[in-house]
């Protein structure tokens, strides 16, 4: 249970090993099944891949159609895609199994299980949500914040502040205690087999809802950048 991650150190900062391999790992997969699904297009006789990646786009694009807008969110397709697919890929990896050595370092889990890794995520999305207003809507982007008067103000940039740390340590919370749940069974030995395969079941549809809370929220959020609220 009480395992250690594998450090290295460069230019004074502290590295974990595992979780980098695990992030290249995981954006190999995501690369692969993307070329798997756009390899050989075809109208009339669609692979397995392609009807695949044509419903995850269908999908994403229902959740930009459903916070940002049609008329707006075109163009936040390929992030919405890359989102939903790079983070269900991620949060499925620590399930199948497990790599410990003999002394107790974890060098396989799922990326989203690191905090680095979903607040690295959760910067990116924030510092575009912001960007975005302050680019493509900069008058309303900075009247809004003179809305607010007094202890409202406060609470209005502590909702501001709050976003990004929720954003993060919802998946980061999901991912982690999922494989602390699996460690734990599989600490029962055979007779944790069975409960070992229903966990494991409802671990894929939470790191499923998970992929696509993220990626729902990130567009709310730069819906509410993005466009002023009379046009909503």
């Amino acid at each position: 249970m009480d395992h250690k991650v594998p450090e290295f150190e460069w230019l004074g900062f502290h590295f974990d090993a595992s979780a980098l391999m695990m992030i290249g790992i995981t954006t190999v997969i995501v690369l692969i099944l993307a070329f798997a699904g756009t390899r050989k297009l075809s109208v009339s006789n669609p692979s397995k891949m392609q009807n695949f990646m044509e419903w995850t786009i269908e999908f994403v694009e229902g959740i930009i159609g459903s916070t940002i807008g049609s008329k707006h969110g075109k163009g936040f397709i390929a992030l919405g895609l890359t989102l939903i697919m790079y983070i269900f890929i991620g949060n499925m990896l620590g399930l199948p199994f497990s790599i410990v050595t003999e002394d107790h370092v974890s060098w396989w889990k799922s990326p989203t299980a690191d905090i680095a890794v979903t607040g690295a995520l959760t910067v990116i999305v924030i510092f575009l949500s912001h960007y975005l207003g302050i680019t493509r809507n900069t008058k309303h982007y900075f009247a809004h914040y003179f809305e607010f008067k007094g202890a409202m103000l406060i609470l209005h940039l502590i909702e501001v502040v709050s976003k990004p740390l929720t954003l993060a340590f919802r998946l980061y919370g999901n991912i982690y205690a999922g494989e602390i749940m699996i460690a734990v069974i599989m600490g029962l030995g055979p007779i944790g087999a069975v409960p070992l395969v229903a966990w494991q079941g409802f671990s894929v549809f939470v790191g499923a809802i998970q992929a696509f809370v993220f990626t729902m929220l990130t567009m709310v959020y730069i819906s509410q950048s993005l466009i002023h609220e009379e046009e909503h």
